[in-house]
């Protein structure tokens, strides 16, 4: 299967974490509204959603939240609800995909879901992390980061990490690790 471009982060040019963060998060509105239309491939445009997800969530949990706890300790509760909150969407990416007809009124119902959770976490995400990131973070550090943030990201991509198993997988291991946080 050929791999999609991904949009985002790959098509602007800059290397501020923060600007390519939000570049990914108008692609996801891009194609949440592809996703609402019954004309467009609807498990296309799911498979590309996914793996930019996964992609996405994982390089700012691997590359850019440690880095952002350290530069502005006063985030951190914020940051780790952010990681929660890439759980969540998970979560609900992993119910949408379990609908193998686009047509039907279930993959509607679960897309809201998937929506109304990323498109939260986006705007929280927006607000409480990336704002604080302009703020108490340096140029030179936010471009650090974002060279670190897009290669993580596209590494990740070229892996497909939005296959449904492996969105499982995720889920499965995101919840071991609570478990084992809390016991």
């Amino acid at each position: 299967m050929t791999q999609p471009q991904p949009g985002g982060a790959s098509e602007i040019d800059s290397r501020d974490v923060v600007e390519l963060i939000l570049a990914d998060h108008r692609e996801f509105e891009r194609l949440f509204r592809a996703l609402r239309n019954r004309d467009e491939n609807r498990q296309a445009r799911l498979r590309e959603l996914a793996d930019l997800l996964v992609a996405h969530a994982e390089a700012e949990e691997r590359e850019v939240y440690p880095e952002l706890k350290r530069e502005a300790p006063q985030d951190r509760e914020e940051i780790a609800h952010s990681f929660e909150e890439h759980q969540e969407g998970h979560e609900a990416l992993a119910a949408l995909q379990e609908i193998s007809d686009a047509d039907q009124d279930t993959f509607e119902e679960r897309l809201e879901e998937l929506v109304e959770t990323v498109t939260h976490h986006l705007d929280e995400e927006e607000r409480d992390v990336l704002n604080a990131a302009r703020e108490n973070v340096d140029v030179a550090t936010r471009e650090r980061l974002g060279d670190a943030f897009l290669q993580a990201r596209n590494d990740i991509i070229a892996q497909s990490p939005g296959e449904p198993e492996k969105v499982r997988e995720l889920i499965a291991t995101a919840r071991d690790q609570d478990s084992s946080s809390q016991g």
